[in-house]
């Protein structure tokens, strides 16, 4: 598997305090890497050393095979796209004569302007001036600003903070889209866990500086041990049972939490249960939402 971005030993320091510490990332070529954690964990201040917008104390950067460092830095960016908190524009411009600004700076065909305008769904308000724009025109005008270039790399800083649900379900779909259709690999960071289930291939979870778990999504979806949620009118009878076959269980607001069970147990302990007047009237799978599972690798239990 190749690795686009990669880093050794990351880590950076301001004063006294460690802000990123021994960081080891691995970002696999044209996917959606979700890299996740709370507000203040190091997301924004990883970007910025992934970008070389600041210097790490520690550790190395390897973007598509070359190390960040003052030789190789405009190599590197030119071949990467980012949008980095709030998208830069001149709000008295139209979006296409900010993208015109852009496209000189980084020195592209003129014909990209209408490949990127039809990509973020934009061809129809590019005439529009900036400052009459929403935010989500606003957040889409910055990605398409991003893509100019066609890069290999694209970070994404918190995409969809301050989008209402219809901007936030039309960045993810653009963003998802992206590895498919151009090739590009997407590194976005995010405090929203649920956005993460629904757009990256691979997630990278940091918590106080430091890497907690970095796989495929399906991976991190495998801590999530699915159990049984029983719920029974004599609630007393079914404990008895429970007990008698030697079942750990909690009793909850809303039922009985029982272990996951296989097949053959459960069909016989749910005869007992009807034999036994437990009055059952519902068996359900229960399985950790991701934020559930980031509790448990985490141990928080303060607000995201």
């Amino acid at each position: 598997m190749k690795f686009i971005v990669e880093t050794r030993g990351l880590g950076k320091e301001y004063g006294k305090r460690a802000v990123v510490r021994d960081l080891d990332l691995k970002v696999p070529e044209a996917c959606v890497y979700g890299f996740m954690g709370p507000n203040g964990a190091g997301k924004s201040t990883t970007m910025k050393m992934l970008l070389g917008l600041i210097k790490s104390s520690s550790g190395e950067v390897t973007v598509d095979g070359k190390i960040m460092n003052g030789k190789n830095r405009i190599e590197i960016l030119k071949e990467t796209g980012s949008l980095i908190e709030s998208p830069s524009y001149y709000g008295h411009l139209s979006g296409r004569e900010n993208l015109e600004i852009v496209k000189t700076l980084k020195q592209v065909p003129e014909k990209e302007i209408d490949q990127v305008l039809k990509l973020v769904r934009m061809e129809r308000q590019q005439d529009k001036k900036v400052r009459e724009y929403s935010l989500g025109m606003k957040q889409r005008l910055g990605l398409a600003q991003a893509l100019l270039g066609h890069p290999k790399l694209l970070l994404l800083d918190e995409p969809t903070n301050g989008l209402d649900p219809a901007g936030i379900q039309e960045m993810r779909e653009l963003i998802c889209q992206l590895p498919g259709k151009m090739g590009i690999t997407v590194l976005i960071s995010s405090h929203l866990l649920s956005e993460m289930d629904q757009m990256a291939d691979y997630v990278g979870i940091i918590h106080h500086g430091q890497l907690i778990f970095q796989d495929k999504l399906e991976a991190l979806h495998e801590h999530s041990q699915s159990g049984l949620l029983i719920r029974a009118m004599n609630q007393t009878a079914a404990l008895e049972i429970f007990q008698r076959e030697n079942i750990s269980c909690t009793v909850r607001q809303e039922g009985i939490e029982l272990p996951k069970l296989p097949d053959d147990r459960l069909a016989s302990l749910v005869v007992r249960l009807v034999q036994g007047g437990a009055g059952l009237y519902r068996i359900e799978e229960q399985q950790k939402s991701l934020e559930d599972i980031f509790l448990s690798l985490t141990g928080r239990r303060s607000s995201l």
